[in-house]
């Protein structure tokens, strides 16, 4: 199926090559690493290349720094895709969603472990100081009611709020479920957090084309509505978010002690 579509857009030789970023610090989801070559990688990136790889349409990575930087390159069609977007209403005026989702991303209220409090539901965390990432949306529901009803402070990074909240400066911190056990194994402090039990909040994470990308077509997102489709049933997303999880964990967790030297037989 897929490559019908993709046929029918290489045929016309319209934009062989489409420019994707992303948010470079949203592991596992989506990153900037520190070393090898790849601009930015991720469970998103993996998806949307594979999304295209039957359509012989070329895909390059850019790392702008910031996802600020990145939504703003996209907007302005400088960049044709952005690689992991929660939808909001704002948004819709400047970029095409892509169905089906990359994955439903949790997001859950990280406490300090020994300091849970009651929940049954958002009503419970008014009075509460709480903290989110600058940037971060879970959803038009919660967004609502934090503005309206929360003491929900916006922190630069979700480990500077991490950090605040084990100082005590803080009840709970609201981040994507994935992103904040991540930080939570770069910074060394899993075995210091808990998460309140029943508060998940399920968002789905989507490709987005600009409205004012030259290669925005038909064409193109019949290609990639069409390859998600393909990933989405096979599973894939849920494969590639365990790939991910480990190789962004892997430089964290403590080395294996040398194994003793047998004796020798005699």
């Amino acid at each position: 199926m897929l490559c019908g579509a993709a046929g029918a857009f290489a045929a016309d030789n319209v934009c062989e090559r489409v420019v994707v970023t992303g948010n470079p610090d949203y592991p596992p989801l989506i990153w900037a690493p520190e070393q090898g070559d790849q601009a930015l990688t991720g469970v998103a990136v993996e998806m949307l290349q594979s999304a295209l790889a039957e359509s012989n349409i070329e895909v390059e990575v850019l790392n702008l720094g910031s996802r600020l930087k990145a939504l703003e390159a996209v907007e302005r069609g400088q960049v044709d895709i952005m690689a992991g977007l929660f939808m909001s209403r704002e948004r819709l005026s400047s970029v095409d969603y892509v169905y089906p989702a990359i994955m439903e991303v949790p997001s859950v209220f990280f406490v300090r472990r020994g300091a849970a409090f009651p929940y049954t539901g958002w009503q419970d965390l008014r009075g509460k100081r709480g903290a989110a990432q600058e940037g971060s949306r879970f959803g038009l529901s919660f967004d609502t009611y934090a503005q309206d009803n929360l003491q929900l402070e916006r922190e630069s990074t979700g480990e500077a709020a991490l950090r605040k909240l084990l100082s005590g400066k803080l009840d709970y911190v609201v981040l994507e479920r994935y992103q904040g056990l991540a930080l939570a194994q770069q910074m060394r402090v899993d075995d210091q957090l808990d998460t309140l039990e029943g508060s998940f909040i399920n968002a789905p994470l989507y490709v987005a084309i600009s409205h004012n990308s030259v290669c925005n077509s038909p064409d193109l997102r019949a290609a990639l509505a069409l390859g998600m489709q393909e990933l989405t049933q096979r599973g894939e997303s849920r494969r590639l978010l365990d790939k991910y999880r480990g190789i962004w964990a892997a430089p964290f967790m403590p080395a294996a002690e040398p194994a003793a030297d047998a004796p020798l037989e005699e």
